[in-house]
């Protein structure tokens, strides 16, 4: 059962970044744009879309997982602090609180790994 939990808990972690990154790339200049707004150059868009939509579906399929999920764990922090970082503003404040609950998901991923139903389980079940 806790394997089929941890799956479960990779679809809802990797699903914002998924569609996220996706959005990005629709919106390219606009997401360029507000990053550049918000004070980050918008030459690391690229980055950005790599860890969110490519990230997001190694999370999903369990590759590499305890490595991304220290990456997303900083990314969510560093993103909220830079892009929610007004809480004066009760929507930015809740947002923030959305950034920490998904990088301490992004913890628990990282000390439990990927878990049965993985890429990272068939990978380490071949080097055996």
């Amino acid at each position: 059962m806790n394997d089929f939990a941890n799956l479960l808990g990779r679809l809802g972690l990797s699903l914002i970044f998924i569609i996220s990154g996706w959005g990005k790339i629709a919106g390219y200049a606009a997401s360029q744009q507000y990053m550049e707004s918000m004070g980050v150059p918008g030459v690391l868009l690229p980055l950005v879309i790599l860890l969110e939509l490519g990230g997001g579906l190694a999370i999903l399929a369990g590759f590499a997982t305890r490595w991304l999920a220290i990456a997303f764990t900083l990314f969510c922090l560093a993103s909220g602090i830079l892009f929610h970082g007004n809480v004066a503003d009760p929507t930015q404040q809740v947002n923030l609180l959305k950034n920490i609950a998904m990088a301490g998901g992004f913890l628990i991923l990282w000390t439990t790994g990927a878990g049965r139903y993985s890429l990272d389980a068939v990978l380490s079940n071949r080097r055996k």
